[in-house]
């Protein structure tokens, strides 16, 4: 049988090795560091950790690198001039997974979904659309099941893979049945070099693609996705400018209401039709609409029953600490977005909720650790959207005397200190809203953003 390495003993790695010893393949392994997964490696598998073995690589059959594994390291970057074949393991995957559909005369359809942002609730709501439909999905790749561990589902008739751009840069001809990139911005850069570069990763999602969801809001993006699509490939389109997209086949549409908040509800559309309206959506925020829309056409392209998936859309409340519908209390509604470690996050979370509120909606929660960040840029968001505003953590001076520098803003906020006081004070403010979206680091006051979420949760469950 033939010979394979694995570069990076993580969990991607161990579940290569795994899956190829079970095939009977001869395995090695190599790493740069010494992998605390090593003690679970099977008995027969060679390692070389300390650094990446150039020798056992270029005497290699085939080599499986991990997606956080740079190709430009000079032994693997020698090892591909050399001609040896170094595919991701998802590459593993699809090729395994095809050769398994020609032995049973069967085909698996394939989601593959890629993006800077949003992938992992996409991934997972069509995971969800596909499963209340009846399906037996394997729903997997970046999002933390690893591809090859999807082969042990009994009966899988359907994968939906979340895909970085890490993963996409070590594979040809993906062939999935429908593949999106859902957006795109400045991210691992200094990987790819530059966003020219970063692009032509993800547009990789539609090598050999038979169908395609294109976001045409990002023009520049959409020509690129359109331009690299397969000649047969069919394609959807989906747009969150409300009133204006109407052109696309799934789109968001505004109408007076003067039963709602903003006087607008807003419809989640089909080819014109009404579909869902975002009051029966627990995600909220306009990016969260365009999520739905994209999970929606995902499913619909691959044949997944559309009564099925508007009611994933009525009980799925969000992945945890992103933009996490928590509670309505006394009429308050309550979110936790803990991940937003950045100022783009948080842009995102308050212009998301807002256009969905209305202005001056948001009781903001920030403050954290600043990285070094220009907290000016929430100023504009920030004087529309925000009610009021709760400083804690580190670097809540900080963040105070930059949003100071606006006049709206600077009678709207309390040095709040910790995050069970902001709750507090927040729940006891006329906001409509109260955001968790720090656009800091949480290792101040936290071990990590995931208990500085849970606390949030914790403190708001306490006020019902």
């Amino acid at each position: 049988m033939a010979n394979y390495t694995v570069i990076g003993l993580g969990g991607s790695g161990l579940s290569a090795v795994n899956f190829l010893v079970n095939q009977g393949y001869t395995v090695a392994v190599t790493d740069g560091n010494f992998p605390p997964l090593a003690d679970k490696l099977p008995s027969g598998v060679a390692t070389y950790f300390g650094g990446i073995n150039a020798d056992i690589l270029l005497a290699s059959d085939k080599v499986v690198i991990s997606p956080g594994i740079d190709p430009t390291t000079p032994a693997i970057f020698q090892t591909i001039e050399q001609g040896v074949s170094v595919v991701s393991d998802v590459q593993v995957f699809i090729e395994n997974l095809k050769k398994r559909d020609t032995q049973n005369g069967t085909h698996t359809p394939i989601v593959a979904i890629t993006g800077s942002n949003a992938k992992s609730t996409v991934t997972t709501l069509v995971g969800l659309m596909a499963e209340k439909s009846g399906k037996t999905v394997g729903v997997g790749g970046n999002i933390g099941t690893p591809a090859l561990d999807l082969l042990k589902i009994d009966g899988m008739d359907m994968a939906v893979l979340e895909l970085s751009s890490f993963q996409l840069e070590m594979m040809s001809e993906l062939g999935a049945d429908m593949a999106t990139i859902l957006n795109l911005s400045a991210d691992h850069l200094d990987r790819h070099g530059d966003m020219a570069g970063y692009l032509a990763q993800k547009l990789r999602i539609f090598d050999n693609a038979k169908n395609a969801v294109v976001w045409l809001d990002d023009k520049e993006l959409a020509r690129a996705c359109i331009a690299h699509l397969p000649k047969h490939a069919q394609m959807m389109s989906t747009s969150g400018e409300i009133g204006e997209g109407f052109s696309a086949d799934f789109c968001l549409k505004g109408e007076r209401d003067d039963n709602s908040e903003n006087g607008e509800t807003i419809w989640l559309c089909h080819n014109g039709e009404k579909l869902i309206s975002s009051d029966e959506i627990l995600i909220k925020g306009k990016h969260n609409l365009l999520n739905a829309l994209s999970a929606l056409a995902l499913g619909s392209a691959v044949g997944l029953d559309m009564s099925a998936m508007l009611d994933v859309l009525r009980t799925f409340k969000g992945l945890p600490h992103r933009c996490e519908y928590v509670a309505d209390v006394n009429g308050k509604v309550y979110f936790n977005d803990s991940k937003g470690t950045n100022i783009g996050a948080t842009l995102s979370a308050i212009d998301g909720l807002g256009a969905v509120y209305g202005e001056q909606s948001l009781a903001l929660i920030l403050g954290g650790q600043g990285k070094g960040q220009d907290f000016a840029e929430l100023i504009p968001f920030a004087e529309q959207f925000a009610h009021s505003i709760y400083l804690i953590g580190q670097d809540a001076d900080l963040i105070q005397k930059t949003l100071a520098n606006s006049p709206i803003l600077a009678s709207k906020m309390t040095q709040a200190g910790t995050l069970e006081k902001a709750v507090k004070l927040a729940s006891q403010s006329s906001a409509k809203v109260v955001l968790l979206s720090p656009a800091c680091a949480s290792l101040d006051q936290f071990k990590s953003y995931n208990e500085r979420g849970e606390r949030f949760v914790g403190y708001v469950k306490a006020l019902a």
